[in-house]
């Protein structure tokens, strides 16, 4: 009889980022193939969608940096990975990284970790800091360009030391993410509460409120495509939360008015089910500034059919295939970024249609959520010495 792996996955907070929604599906996947799982997190809203009967949830202070809270972390997980009898522990940001390392050496257990992001550091000390992240015995990257970060800042944490570095392409729930699967109702609902008029062309923009995803690139691009002749009327949402960045926000509301677009852009806060915004647009950007480890929006956009232009850098230039299932901008170039937009709007419905059915192809083939989670737990048996 095969031995039950059990998984403990911690991370600071279950939210709706793609660290988040990973480490989500992946706690599901795991009890249909036959292992424990459990998650140690501070909380967040995916908690009321876990499933507890599949598995158990450990509220741990894990999102804290504070060195003290940071040694108490690694007691109580020392504790839980005894009593529990955990195999293999699965970290996913930095803070908490240091604690489940500290709990792992002192268990003897397996530690896994998944490079999320590009971790800046501008001192040997926040190097130190994010090195935790590749202490592991298993270091996941999300994309190729992760791959390469880690190799250029962190490749000799891997000089002769037995730990193992490969790519894991993120993926989605492409059941949840399909254009088939929204009702109509729920259109015409987001668009009355938003006042939305669905009869213009629907350009949005998703993401949360902070400088570097670019909606200020966006807003200067929206400018700039009022501007050209032959465009369809159309409509500019901006969808994200300021997460308290009060001042950001009003100074993209500042930018709209000074370009006297509030008749074009709308701010909305947030979207219960995002599958809703994108079944209402017809153009999905993502204008980040700096690069995506992945670039979460270009891979639910291309799995809900509708066209994406992004940033030429990062994540987003793995995940689309350019002018078949989107296209690509020369970063921080808001004239660039109209031009395309301008090309889009202007380009055939058949053309568009092709783009989208072509964009759910290229996820369903590389990014589902199901290649993403046979592949990590091919990689814990691994691991655990119950398969080659």
């Amino acid at each position: 009889m095969e031995k039950k792996i059990k998984i403990l996955q911690v991370i600071p907070h279950l939210g709706y980022g793609g660290a988040e929604t990973g480490c989500y599906d992946l706690a599901h996947f795991l009890p249909e193939q036959g292992c424990k799982s459990y998650i140690a997190t501070n909380g967040g809203e995916l908690l009321k969608f876990i499933d507890k009967k599949k598995v158990k949830i450990f509220k741990l202070p894990v999102h804290s940096k504070n060195p003290i809270l940071i040694l108490i972390n690694a007691m109580l997980l020392f504790l839980l990975i005894l009593i529990y009898n955990i195999d293999i522990v699965h970290v996913r940001s930095r803070a908490p990284a240091w604690s489940c390392f500290l709990a792992s050496k002192l268990t003897f257990r397996k530690i896994v970790s998944t490079f999320h992001g590009t971790y800046n550091f501008r001192s040997k000390i926040k190097k130190f800091y994010n090195s935790i992240m590749v202490r592991s015995d298993l270091v996941i990257a999300g994309s190729n360009f992760i791959f390469s970060h880690i190799n250029q800042n962190y490749g000799s944490f891997f000089l002769g030391k037995k730990r193992k570095l490969l790519v894991i392409f993120r993926g989605i729930n492409t059941n949840y993410y399909n254009p088939q699967k929204i009702l109509p109702i729920k259109l015409d609902q987001f668009a009355k509460k938003n006042n939305i008029d669905r009869n213009k062309f629907i350009i949005l923009l998703p993401g949360r409120l902070t400088s570097w995803k670019g909606q200020k690139i966006f807003i200067e691009a929206i400018k700039l495509l009022t501007e050209k002749s032959d465009i369809p009327s159309f409509e500019a949402i901006i969808l994200g939360n300021d997460q308290g960045r009060n001042v950001y926000k009003k100074q993209l509301i500042d930018l709209v008015a000074k370009h006297r677009l509030q008749n074009l852009i709308k701010f909305i806060d947030h979207c219960e089910e995002m599958p809703v915004a994108y079944g209402l647009a017809n153009l999905v950007c993502s204008c980040s500034i700096e690069p995506e480890a992945f670039g979460r929006v270009s891979v639910e956009a291309q799995a809900m059919q509708v066209p994406i232009i992004a940033s030429n850098i990062g994540g987003s230039t793995e995940t689309i295939i350019e002018n078949k299932t989107g296209y690509l901008y020369k970063n921080e170039d808001p004239i660039d970024l109209a031009d395309l937009m301008s090309k889009v709007m202007q380009t055939k419905y058949d053309l568009l249609k092709t783009t989208g059915v072509e964009g759910r192809k290229n996820i369903l083939n590389k990014f589902d959520v199901d290649k993403m989670c046979r592949t990590t737990f091919s990689e814990y048996k691994k691991l655990m010495g119950l398969s080659k």
